[in-house]
């Protein structure tokens, strides 16, 4: 039998298909005019539908956010951490809504689902969408779920974008924003990061300009160099000496081209996995998103005059290690929102774990984050 699920889990939970068949207009100019999102729940909305929390997720990240798909599963979702009751998001008191974004491949329409009007795959056909897009989508997913105001969207990374962009998009639908690990724009240096990991998809013989599923193969190496190049960037130079150092693999060197050191053998395995999981056209299509994000583009490059219009509370917090999303840029996003009179709350994390410090529960970060998420409680009366 199986060990009991901990006690602090969601426990037990069930991925939800919302069909939505109103045509959604994109911001490259293309239509969906039917797509699916797929959702899962954690606790229960209250009467009065105020104590909903919507969880966006990064780059990778999909839908299965906290709990269990299986009594027998050992993995809990990518946020468990933060996510379940007596943690920072309490689903004691919040309704908590995670979903897997549009172009997706975990189940939402995206390039790996059969367009309805042509019967077959999406492939490289599946529209370009940006972040503003993805909001649009999951403002319908809240008028079905019938949430007329968030009590937080909350997200890190490419999910602190869009907890920003929800500010913007629909001020009065929603009363705190957290915005973790995240940036208001990406540097040249994020969008060359970028580049690099889409020419390594798009170079590889089996990519067959995104058709590989018409012709029964998977860029996978690609894939592979891909998410090989974004890993690193994850994680902070202290935090990979910590972990491999200059470990090999064997006690002395072969003077070849093989893994012979752990950090290189533990790329290649991260990378391997990456690409039997994910659809390369999805990581095109979301490097996209990231590097097409920037609020202050039609403000003249002026982010306080973009955040003139947002009306709700934010909370930011950034790593001391993450060079991905330096603390930096979030402060530069904090001066913007003290400039447009907005109400936030800042801290910078010391945690040695770069970019992927957000999913890794040490003690500040996760006190920092109670603390917030109970006045959010407080606030709606949960």
């Amino acid at each position: 039998m199986p060990d009991p699920l901990p006690a602090d889990s969601v426990g037990l939970v069930t991925p939800q298909t919302y069909h939505f068949d109103t045509p959604l207009e994109l911001a490259c100019g293309k239509v969906l005019n039917r797509y699916e999102l797929v959702v899962e729940t954690y606790g229960e909305l209250n009467a009065g539908a105020s104590n909903a929390i919507l969880i966006c997720h990064a780059l990778s990240g999909h839908h299965h956010a906290a709990g269990y798909h299986s009594a027998d599963e050992r993995k809990a979702g990518w946020w468990d951490s933060c996510i379940g009751p007596g943690k920072p998001i309490d689903t004691r008191r919040f309704f908590v809504v995670s979903l897997n974004n549009l172009g997706g491949c975990h189940g939402s329409t995206g390039p790996s689902s059969t367009n309805p009007d042509t019967g077959s795959l999406y492939g490289p056909d599946f529209p370009v969408v940006t972040v503003t897009d993805w909001v649009n989508s999951q403002a319908r997913l809240a008028d079905k779920l019938g949430i007329e105001c968030w009590a937080a969207v909350v997200g890190g990374s490419l999910g602190g974008m869009q907890a920003l962009q929800w500010s913007l998009t629909y001020p009065e639908r929603i009363r705190h924003a957290a915005v973790i690990a995240s940036t208001p724009r990406l540097s040249a240096q994020n969008i060359a990061f970028n580049e690099v990991a889409r020419q390594a998809i798009t170079s590889d013989p089996e990519f067959h300009a995104g058709r590989y599923s018409d012709n029964f193969t998977l860029p996978r190496r690609g894939l592979m160099l891909a998410r090989m190049v974004g890993h690193i960037t994850y994680l902070s130079d202290a935090s990979m000496g910590e972990k491999f150092g200059r470990e090999l693999r064997e006690t002395a060197y072969k003077f070849g081209y093989d893994a012979e050191f752990q950090v290189e053998s533990y790329l290649r395995y991260q990378g391997e996995r990456f690409s039997e999981s994910f659809d390369a056209n999805t990581y095109l299509l979301m490097t996209k998103a990231l590097d097409y994000f920037d609020p202050a583009y039609e403000f003249g490059g002026d982010l306080a005059k973009a955040l003139q219009g947002a009306r709700c509370e934010f909370l930011v917090l950034s790593f001391s290690t993450d060079w991905r999303f330096a603390p930096e840029r979030s402060e530069e996003l904090v001066k913007a929102m003290i400039a447009a009179r907005r109400k936030v709350s800042y801290a910078e994390i010391d945690a040695p774990w770069g970019h992927d410090g957000f999913l890794i529960p040490t003690p500040r970060y996760t006190d920092v984050f109670t603390a917030y998420m109970d006045r959010v409680a407080r606030e709606v009366g949960a």
